[in-house]
C-alpha cells in the first residue's frame, strides 16, 4: 500500500462534562439581572402556553409535595402515558417566590429605582445583533460579553472562558476563536470595549481615533508609539525615560500625553453603569435591610417578576386524555405528546426559576454573614477578605455558580447600591499569620497621603513604617504595589 493512501487509527479516552438542558436553562437564568429575568419570563410565557403568570386561585395545597412526601420525578410502569400522573397530583408550584424573603421593612422595595435606560450589556448586545454571525458563534459572543466587567473590560483569561464554554454551555471552541470573536467585540462602541487590561484599552481607543481622525495621524502615532513601547514608564510618569528611549521632541511628546489622558479607562462606565453609584441606571437584585437590634434581613427584589403556574386547562386535558387513552387516534396520541411537551417544559422552566431564587439566595446570604461587619456599619474599611472559593466553601455551591451570581448582580443596602463585586477583595497575610484586607490597607494609606504635607511627602519607606505603627505591618515593596493600585505617583512627583 502506497505510503500517501495509509490511514492511521488512534483510540483515546476522554472525559468530558456534559450538562442536560434542564442544567443549561438553569445556567443561563442564574447569569441574568433582575430586569432581564423579567423580560425572559415574559418570553417564555409568550412561547408556553401550558405556562401562566399570576397567583394560583387555589393555593391550599401550595405544600402538599412537602407534607404528603410526593415525588414529582418517580417514574411508574412502562406505559408512557403514566407519568402524566405526577402532574395531576403536582402542587403546580403556583409561586417561586420565595415567601419568606420577598419582603423588607416598611415595604422600601416600593422605592427602588429601575432603569429608565439600558445597561452596557444591553446596548452591546443590540450592536451584535447587527453583526453577520451565525448562532454559535453569537452565543459565544454572549457569553463574552456577560463575562465583562462593569469597566467593560474582559479580565478573565480567554482560557478559562474557553473551558467555561465547554462544561456550561456545551459549546466546543478554541482559543483562537474565542480571540476572533473577542477582535469583532472590540469593534462596538465605545471604543476600548473588550479590552483585556488596560493597557490594550488605550491602545483600540487610539487606533479608532486613527480611523477616524487621519489628519491627527502625528500625535495618534506618537501615543501608540508611547504605550506600545514605554506603557511601564508612562504608568510611573517617567517622562524623561521615555522621551530618550523614544527620541521625541519635548513639543510632540507634551502634544501625545495630554491626548493620552483625555483618554476613557472605564469604557463600560461611560454608558450609563458606574459601579454601584449610578442609582438610576441600577435595578437592585437584593435588598438587604439592617434593624437596631443588628438583625439583617436579605430579600430577593422581586417585585416587578411575575409569578408562575401551570395551565389547568392543559391539565385538565391531560386528565381527560389519560382517562380515555385507549383506541386513541393517531391525531389524538400526536396532541398528547405536544400537551405532555409543554407542560414538561413549563414545569422545567419553573422549576429553573426556583433554583435560581435558591441559589441567589444562598450566596447572597453567605456574603452577608461573611461581610457582617460592613453591613451593620457602612465601613468600607471593615470588608474582610473574601474571594469565590472562600464562598464556594462556605455555601457548597461550585465557584462558576458563585461567579455568576457575582456578575451583574446588585444589591441595596442601608448605605447604597453596590456591585456584588464591591464584596470580594484579596487578603494580605502577615508574617505571625493575621489576614488583612487589601481594600483596608489600601483605604488606610491613602488616607496617610492625603494628610501629608505636600512639601515633605512621605517615601515608601515612610509610609510603611506608618502603616506598621497602625498595625498594618507590611513590607515597602507591597506599600509601593498599593500606592500604584491607587494611581498614587512616587513621592517626588506628589510635590
Amino acid at each position: 500500500m502506497p505510503q500517501e493512501s495509509r490511514q492511521i487509527q488512534k483510540q483515546a479516552q476522554q472525559q468530558v462534562q456534559t450538562l442536560s438542558p434542564q442544567q443549561i436553562l438553569v445556567v443561563k437564568l442564574l447569569e441574568l439581572p433582575t430586569v432581564e429575568l423579567e423580560d425572559r419570563i415574559h418570553a417564555e410565557i409568550l412561547e408556553n402556553p401550558a405556562l401562566e403568570e399570576g397567583k394560583e386561585e387555589d393555593s391550599s395545597t401550595d405544600d402538599f409535595n412537602e407534607e404528603e412526601g410526593t415525588d414529582t420525578n418517580q417514574e411508574t410502569e412502562s406505559n408512557e402515558y403514566d407519568s402524566l400522573k405526577d402532574y395531576l397530583t403536582e402542587d403546580d408550584i403556583p409561586d417561586y417566590k420565595l415567601q419568606e424573603h420577598n419582603r423588607s421593612k416598611g415595604e422600601q422595595t416600593e422605592e427602588i429605582p429601575f432603569a429608565e435606560s439600558s445597561s452596557f450589556y444591553e446596548v452591546l448586545k443590540q450592536q451584535l445583533n447587527e453583526c453577520d454571525l451565525d448562532d454559535r458563534r453569537k452565543e459565544i459572543a454572549e457569553y463574552l460579553i456577560g463575562t465583562l466587567d462593569d469597566d467593560g473590560l474582559l479580565r478573565k483569561p480567554i482560557s478559562s472562558i474557553n473551558d467555561e464554554l465547554a462544561i456550561y454551555a456545551g459549546i466546543t471552541t478554541s482559543e483562537k476563536e474565542l480571540a476572533d470573536i473577542l477582535n469583532i467585540i472590540q469593534d462596538f462602541d465605545p471604543p476600548g470595549i473588550g479590552a483585556q487590561n488596560l493597557q490594550d484599552c488605550l491602545l483600540l481607543q487610539i487606533r479608532r481615533k486613527k480611523e477616524e481622525e487621519p489628519h491627527n495621524m502625528k500625535v495618534l502615532s506618537n501615543e501608540e508609539l508611547i504605550l506600545t513601547n514605554c506603557y511601564e514608564e508612562f504608568t510611573k510618569k517617567h517622562w524623561d525615560k521615555i522621551t530618550k528611549k523614544l527620541n521625541m521632541e519635548e513639543k510632540d511628546f507634551n502634544e501625545a500625553i495630554a491626548e493620552i489622558t483625555k483618554l476613557n479607562p472605564r469604557p463600560g462606565a461611560s454608558m450609563g453603569e458606574i459601579i454601584g453609584r449610578n442609582f438610576q441606571h441600577i435595578v437592585p437584585d437584593f435588598v438587604v435591610d439592617t434593624y437596631e437590634d443588628g438583625t439583617i434581613n436579605v430579600s430577593l427584589n422581586n417585585r416587578n417578576v411575575p409569578q408562575l403556574h401551570m395551565n389547568h386547562d392543559y391539565m385538565d386535558m391531560i386528565e381527560e386524555h389519560t382517562k380515555n387513552r385507549t383506541n386513541q387516534s393517531k391525531d389524538s396520541k400526536e396532541a398528547m405528546m405536544f400537551l405532555k411537551q409543554k407542560i414538561d417544559s413549563a414545569q422545567g422552566f419553573i422549576n429553573a426559576v426556583k433554583q435560581r431564587q435558591n441559589t441567589l439566595m444562598t450566596t447572597m446570604q453567605a456574603i452577608v454573614d461573611w461581610q457582617r461587619p460592613f453591613f451593620l456599619e457602612g465601613d468600607e474599611s471593615l470588608l474582610k477578605p473574601l474571594i469565590l472559593k472562600d464562598l464556594a466553601d462556605k455555601t457548597g455551591l461550585d465557584i462558576s455558580t458563585i461567579s455568576r451570581v457575582n456578575n451583574s448582580k446588585y444589591v441595596e443596602t442601608d448605605f447604597g447600591i453596590y456591585p456584588l463585586k464591591f464584596f470580594f477583595c484579596d487578603g494580605y497575610t502577615t508574617e505571625d499569620g493575621e489576614e488583612l484586607s487589601v481594600r483596608e490597607i489600601r483605604k488606610i494609606l491613602k488616607d496617610c497621603i492625603d494628610k501629608e504635607d505636600t512639601k515633605k511627602p512621605f517615601t515608601d519607606d515612610q509610609l510603611a513604617d506608618i502603616l506598621k505603627e497602625k498595625g498594618y505591618p507590611i513590607a515597602r515593596r507591597t506599600v509601593a504595589k498599593y500606592r500604584q493600585q491607587l494611581n498614587i505617583p512616587v513621592a517626588r512627583l506628589r510635590k
